[in-house]
């Protein structure tokens, strides 16, 4: 058996949302900055992390995200109601396949770059872990869920804002909802999460508690600076965002 075979990394981008609060009527991802949808810049990323192959989780007006993303070979796959992360990624069930790595990106999240996917994945395999959350530590992580570790520091657990004790709200830490998997898990976890929290959603995060109750490794890569991971949720979010990418030139 040849050992140095490159694994091959897919990635799953959610671009499902509608985004209410960017006043448009256009889904939230194919808004644009300086000529490129949002989720463009994405994908970029994605391949320069070496992404052979990337599927779009669409939803709101699907057709016009179909229709306006600039790359080729992309899978879309219909997310046809908003039952949260985990089902989102359900509904790219076919496309996963049964081996390798699969990033978890979002669609609204322009400033990710290759560079930290690239350290993620890294990590990731230099750990020997099943699954590595990106996180990243923040002055206000209100609304963010939440990266819960041991005294010693090690993962523990994620959990979502409105479902963790005050506790678990003092942490810092905030998950980004971006994960890299070894594929196998992330389908055989995918298979058991349920919709039993707050808001009868079915969770991506809960798929590491399984993960991690079955012995494997997992863990957290921690960004320095949380820009990378910043989400435009409205018109002031998307100018902030320009202006960044502006000056990254």
């Amino acid at each position: 058996m040849n050992t140095n075979r490159k694994v091959e990394r897919k990635a799953v981008i959610l671009a499902a949302g509608k985004g209410t609060r960017m006043k448009s009527d256009l889904p939230k991802v194919v808004h644009r900055i300086e000529g490129k949808c949002l989720v463009d810049y994405v994908i970029e990323a994605a391949r320069g992390a070496d992404v052979t192959k990337i599927c779009l989780v669409v939803g709101y007006k699907h057709e016009v995200v179909e229709t306006e993303i600039g790359s080729e070979d992309v899978t879309f796959v219909l997310q046809p109601e908003q039952l949260g992360t985990g089902h989102a990624v359900k509904c790219a069930h076919e496309f996963l396949g049964e081996e390798g790595q699969t990033l978890i990106l979002f669609g609204d999240t322009p400033l990710i770059t290759a560079q930290t996917l690239r350290a993620l994945a890294a990590y990731h395999e230099a750990a020997g872990n099943a699954v590595t959350v990106l996180s990243a530590k923040v002055d206000d992580p209100t609304g963010y869920g939440r990266i819960i570790r041991d005294e010693a520091g090690h993962f523990l657990k994620s959990v979502e804002h409105k479902d963790a004790s005050e506790q678990e709200l003092l942490s810092k830490e905030i998950n980004s909802g971006m994960y890299i998997f070894d594929t196998a898990q992330l389908k055989d976890a995918l298979a058991k999460i349920t919709p039993n929290n707050a808001q009868g959603e079915y969770y991506l995060p809960d798929t590491l508690t399984i993960i991690k109750g079955k012995g494997l490794k997992v863990d957290a890569y921690t960004l320095e600076d949380a820009t990378d991971i910043s989400g435009v949720n409205d018109q002031i979010q998307l100018a902030q965002a320009a202006e960044i990418i502006r000056k990254r030139g």
